[in-house]
């Protein structure tokens, strides 16, 4: 099992950066899929990035050469760097971990996670 908590959102300006943690314990699992996610208000909650365990990145395309998913070195932190911000990326930005070990590289971000995180709020305006 593992606990996800994010942290790192806020208000921003169009064109600007924000870098969006999630607390994920991961380093004693071989394969795993990390993921984070977004919901905008009235709309369906929709996949941003997911990595896994070797750093296979995928992303969608409406935030592909804007977001870089990564980790950190001792596999205990998720990292979504997100610039050139857009109004259109207002959202609750989640983090969430599939650990069956059934998936990897671009399957990775059409998983169904099964740990999720609490979210924490981006916010896009000038």
């Amino acid at each position: 099992q593992v606990q996800l908590s994010e942290s790192g959102g806020g208000s921003v300006q169009p064109g600007g950066s924000l870098r969006l943690s999630c607390a994920a314990s991961v380093s004693h699992y071989r394969y795993y899929c990390l993921g984070w996610f977004r919901q905008a208000p009235g709309k369906e909650r929709e996949a941003v990035a997911a990595t896994d365990a070797d750093g296979v990145a995928t992303y969608s395309d409406s935030v592909k050469g804007r977001f870089t998913i990564s980790q950190d070195n001792s596999k205990e932190t998720l990292y979504l760097e997100m610039n050139n911000l857009e109004p259109e990326d207002t959202a609750i930005y989640y983090c969430a971990a599939d650990l069956t070990g059934r998936y990897s590289g671009r399957w990775c971000i059409d998983v169904d996670f099964g740990y999720w995180g609490q979210g924490t709020q981006v916010a896009v305006s000038s």
